[in-house]
């Protein structure tokens, strides 16, 4: 539960080596969230993590296994978070994978494994997730997401197509919880300098995990339900969408 002053106390992390949402941890760390719960894929390359943010002043850290691939565990996995470590007041959803676009093309596994992490894993957890929020009565889910999910490009509209889908099914979601005390805020970042995006050329408006991070927190005080990193890609990214595709399809995109 929020303390007197509507600060988090508790956070579940699920991508808890994500650069984005151990920058966003800290921050909540630094401001009274005591209680934080790294999940990732193999949860002892978190260990120097999870002593860092006790240090800096959460009192119970604590990682543990999830696998976004592994949907039928899902489930399973939820209820145990809940059941193990109380009531959360945040989930941060901060999984997802790049993939290679030219090898997605070609190889329709290569494809499919994209999807299956960046949208059916995510719905696949959310939906308990948010079903756990909703009997305890309060909670907010950020997940991030992607201006690539704004229109696909040809560059990359494999990935920008698994983010088109996952935006809109926590836009949906976040419809679906209002009046529940349950909360969804999607955070839509540009390219953002992260481990992930190493050796790739910056795009326009390019960030960081801090600036990101900074902005995570923003809105959660403003109580948003979509955040922009950097604000000024909401205005860009009205203009892409709406420009006529033979125009789209000519632009260096």
């Amino acid at each position: 539960m929020k303390d007197a002053l509507g600060s988090v106390q508790s956070v579940l992390v699920l991508g808890g080596g994500s650069d984005i949402a151990l920058a966003a941890v800290r921050e909540l760390v630094g401001r009274r969230a005591r209680t934080v719960v790294l999940a990732a894929r193999d949860p002892d390359v978190l260990a120097a993590t999870a002593e860092q943010l006790r240090a800096t002043g959460a009192t119970r850290v604590e990682t543990v296994a999830f696998d976004a691939r592994d949907t039928s565990a899902h489930d399973a996995f939820v209820e145990d978070m809940f059941t193990r470590f109380g009531d959360f007041d945040l989930a941060l959803l901060a999984f997802g994978v790049l993939g290679d676009q030219e090898t997605s093309e070609r190889d329709g596994a290569a494809a499919v494994q994209v999807a299956t992490v960046n949208y059916v894993g995510m719905v696949s957890v959310a939906v308990p997730l948010a079903q756990h929020m909703r009997a305890q009565g309060h909670g907010t889910i950020v997940v991030l997401s992607s201006v690539a999910g704004e229109r696909a490009r040809r560059s990359n509209f494999v990935y920008g197509s698994s983010k088109a889908g996952m935006d809109a099914f926590f836009q949906g979601l976040g419809d679906s919880l209002v009046g529940t005390g349950v909360n969804v805020m999607i955070v839509r970042p540009g390219f953002v300098h992260t481990k992930m995006t190493e050796g790739l050329d910056a795009a326009p408006l390019s960030t960081t995990p801090d600036a990101v991070a900074a902005a995570i927190v923003r809105g959660l005080e403003r109580g948003s339900e979509t955040v922009w990193v950097p604000g000024a890609l909401r205005y860009v990214m009205s203009v892409l969408r709406h420009a006529p595709r033979p125009i789209f399809r000519k632009l260096p995109l």
